[in-house]
C-alpha cells in the first residue's frame, strides 16, 4: 500500500516541479526583455518578475522538487532491487541532470535580480527547452524501462531538438518583423499627425 501512496504523491510532485520548471524560464523571457522598454515601465516590470520568479522558485517549484524527490526515495524503500536495473540508473542521470537545471534556475534569478544577467530572452527560449528533453527521456523511461527503443528515441530526441530549434528560430524571425512592421506603423501615424496639426 504505502508503494502506491509514494507513486501517487511523485507524480503529483513531478507535475508541480515541471510546471515550475516551464514557467520560471518564460518569466526571465519576460525580465530580459523588460530592458527594451523605457523608464518607468522597464524598472516596474523588471520589479513584479524578480517578486513572481521567487514566489515561482520558493512556493511551487522547490517545494514540488522535494516532493518528488522524497516520493522517489519512498518509492525505492519500497523496492530497493529495482537500483539495480540500468534503465533506472540511466533515469536517475537525467533527474540529476534535472536537479542541476533547477538549482541553476535559481541562480539565474538571483543574477537577474542583481543586474548581473545578459542573456537575451532568445537565448532563455533556447533554455526553455531544456526540461521538456528532460521530462520526454525520464517518462520514456519510465514506461518502457528496459524495453525502450533506442534507436527510435534517439531519432526522436534529435528530432525534437531539430525542431524546437527551427520554431524559435522562426519566432525571432517574427517577431523582429513584427517589430519593424510596428515602428513603420508608428512613424506613419506620427508624420500624418504631424500634418495634420500644420
Amino acid at each position: 500500500m504505502a508503494y502506491y501512496w509514494f507513486k501517487a504523491f511523485h507524480l503529483i510532485g513531478v507535475v508541480v516541479w515541471f510546471a515550475g520548471l516551464f514557467y520560471i524560464v518564460r518569466l526571465f523571457v519576460y525580465h530580459a526583455e523588460a530592458a527594451q522598454e523605457p523608464e518607468p515601465a522597464q524598472t516596474i516590470l523588471k520589479n513584479q518578475y524578480e517578486i513572481m520568479e521567487k514566489r515561482l522558485y520558493n512556493i511551487i517549484t522547490t517545494p514540488g522538487m522535494v516532493v518528488t524527490v522524497v516520493m522517489a526515495i519512498g518509492l525505492l524503500t519500497t523496492e530497493p532491487e529495482v537500483l539495480k536495473d540500468g534503465w533506472l540508473q540511466i533515469k536517475l542521470a537525467f533527474v540529476a541532470a534535472l536537479l542541476v537545471y533547477h538549482f541553476y534556475c535559481g541562480r539565474i534569478m538571483r543574477r537577474l535580480a542583481t543586474g548581473q544577467c545578459n542573456w537575451s530572452g532568445q537565448q532563455f527560449r533556447a533554455l526553455n527547452e531544456a526540461p521538456t528533453l528532460l521530462l520526454v527521456a525520464i517518462v520514456l523511461l519510465a514506461v518502457f524501462k528496459n524495453n525502450l527503443p533506442t534507436d527510435i528515441t534517439a531519432w526522436g530526441m534529435i528530432g525534437m531538438v531539430f525542431v524546437m530549434a527551427v520554431t524559435i528560430h522562426l519566432y525571432a524571425k517574427k517577431r523582429k518583423r513584427d517589430k519593424e512592421i510596428l515602428a513603420a506603423s508608428q512613424a506613419k501615424n506620427d508624420e500624418l499627425a504631424e500634418q495634420l496639426s500644420t
